[in-house]
């Protein structure tokens, strides 16, 4: 093993300051993290800009008997149209449902 030192050995270290560091770093990277439409929860879709809870429902109920293959899919799901899209469309993404 190499001499260099990990990230969370540096923190506990560094004490409060770094730790702070770390948790604004998660939060960031969290925050621009694109949900999976194929996989995501109900709390995940609901938490999407123009997705309620029954639009949630809505998706997770469709996805039982498809896939979304691409990001514009979800406008096959009942009540989410273009104007609900334009809203989510740079915070969704597609993966493999695998």
């Amino acid at each position: 093993m190499s001499g260099r030192k990990n990230l969370f050995d540096i923190i506990l270290k560094k004490g409060a300051g770094m730790k702070k560091l770390l948790i604004l770093i998660l939060f960031v990277v969290c925050l621009f993290a694109k949900v999976n439409i194929n996989k995501a929860t109900i709390k995940e879709l609901d938490s999407l800009n123009g997705i309620g809870y029954k639009k949630a429902e809505a998706i997770i109920e469709y996805r039982k008997t498809h896939s979304f293959k691409k990001i514009e899919d979800i406008m096959k799901v009942r009540g989410i149209g273009k104007k609900t899209f334009e809203k989510i469309k740079d915070e969704i993404e597609v993966k493999d449902n695998n």
